[in-house]
């Protein structure tokens, strides 16, 4: 079998018939966007939770990134958060709201505490979900009437997905991270090459990587129409989790660990689709488009090939040509954050380019942290007065500038070099434009006040 079938399987409460099962769910994770009609649902229904101490709660979309400790300025914004405090204290679930010292990021917080485990099913009503599979485990995205559905029964009724498994071997050149990788995937593949399945990564080059890295990979799954992604888990797992606030520990630990290391996909097993890339042929990536499917290397240029109507229209919004090369665009704005680029690895690498540097005048620069725990953690090193001398802005956790929900928006008509996941029409602002990249070419773009290949800036 694969992983992803040994881990369905292990899951199925029963089955409905040839394609469809009823699927038990060990971790939902709630925030304040795709909740409040679910509690609604669940009170309309005069029902309460099945398993409570299988939900964990958390404000992270819509709440500020600074003076976090006054009242939110924003009135969506501030009833959205009311709401979630309010469902979550009449129905008893766990809720890590703002100035409680787990808050963060959903995607964020479950890895960092321990929460995620390989083997699990994880869901929230979030489509970056996938994240956790970084794990070992099924992570996927659900939505609002999902959400009441798990909180009343703790299951699902799912079609079950084929199987992806892709293969990166070799060894990463000069300046390129996790987020060159996926990036570059999604290029190949397209935004919907994934559509349908469940990919699991695999390959020297993947076993190489962190498990922060492993995270960014496996976040933007969904962005080429995957229902998820996965990682086998290994040491490099076992050592992140090892001693996490509620990771298993004693006796429990020893069982855990030896049910993970049965987490792999067999020799023999089948997938419906599998490619194999070279990690020699992946350099710094960069995104022209208004999907994350339209990327390419720095060195580059727009290509000609695909002239639709729809490519046009998307190069008109960002201003952008057939043949043009970004390197040396000139940007206005910086971003470093998000589900995808937050975390405290994430902030070591910036911080440690952009010692002694200075931002360029013209350009704007958040860093926002993954999790209160990232914050702490950064400013326990000293990265803060790092991130200060350069004229960067290191903000308070949230999802910030990744979705323009809150009030962290990029103004119309300006550039954005960002870590997040999407560029989409309006993803960061109305009429904003957003350039993917990893987080040292977003570092090396607001010292450069330009986008520029981190190549030629590494020593």
């Amino acid at each position: 079998m694969t992983l992803f079938e040994k881990i369905w399987n292990a899951h199925v409460v029963k089955s409905i018939d040839k394609n469809r099962d009823v699927v038990y769910i060990d971790k939902h994770l709630i925030h304040e966007v795709t909740s409040p009609q679910a509690f609604d649902g669940l009170r309309s229904r005069g029902i309460g939770i099945f398993r409570k101490d299988r939900i964990l709660a958390t404000a992270d979309h819509n709440v500020p990134t600074i003076n976090q400790h006054l009242p939110i300025q924003e009135p969506l914004s501030r009833l959205q958060v009311e709401k979630l405090h309010e469902n979550c204290k009449q129905f008893d679930v766990e809720l890590y709201g703002l100035g409680h010292q787990y808050q963060g990021i959903v995607h964020v917080i479950g890895p960092e505490l321990g929460i995620t485990l390989p083997g699990m099913t994880i869901v929230c009503g979030d489509s970056h979900t996938s994240t956790h599979g970084a794990f070992g485990n099924i992570a996927f995205g659900i939505g609002t009437s999902q959400v009441e559905q798990v909180m009343a029964t703790q299951c699902l009724i799912l079609e079950k997905s084929k199987t992806m498994r892709i293969n990166v071997e070799g060894t990463l050149g000069k300046g390129v991270g996790a987020k060159d990788i996926i990036l570059f995937i999604i290029s190949r593949l397209s935004a919907a090459g994934g559509t349908g399945y469940f990919v699991e990564y695999a390959g020297s080059a993947i076993r190489s990587l962190s498990m922060e890295a492993r995270m960014t990979i496996c976040n933007m799954s969904i962005e080429m129409g995957a229902r998820g992604g996965m990682i086998a888990p290994d040491e490099t797992t076992f050592e992140y989790i090892k001693g996490r606030k509620f990771a298993p520990s004693g006796e429990k630990w020893e069982a855990a660990v030896d049910y993970w290391k049965t987490l792999y996909s067999d020799n023999d097993a089948v997938f419906d689709a599998e490619f194999t890339y070279d990690a020699q042929d992946i350099t710094p990536m960069v995104t022209y488009g208004t999907n994350p499917g339209m990327g390419m290397g720095i060195s580059e240029h727009i290509p000609s090939e695909n002239t639709t109507e729809s490519t046009l229209k998307s190069l008109n919004y960002m201003g952008l040509h057939v043949g043009e090369t970004l390197a040396g665009k000139r940007i206005q704005n910086v971003f470093i954050g998000s589900c995808t680029n937050s975390r405290i690895e994430d902030l070591r690498q910036v911080a440690d380019y952009v010692k002694g540097k200075q931002k360029a005048p013209h350009v704007k620069v958040y860093i926002v942290p993954g999790s209160k725990q990232v914050e702490i953690q950064a400013k326990k090193e000293g990265l803060d007065k790092i991130f200060e001398a350069a004229g960067f802005e290191l903000r308070e956790p949230g999802c910030s500038a990744c979705l323009g929900m809150n009030e962290d928006k990029i103004p119309s008509g300006e550039y954005c070099v960002s870590t997040s996941n999407r560029n989409f029409e309006g993803r960061q602002g109305q009429g904003a434009r957003t350039i993917l990249t990893g987080p040292l070419m977003a570092a090396a773009a607001a010292i450069e006040g330009k986008i520029v290949d981190i190549r030629e800036y590494l020593n």
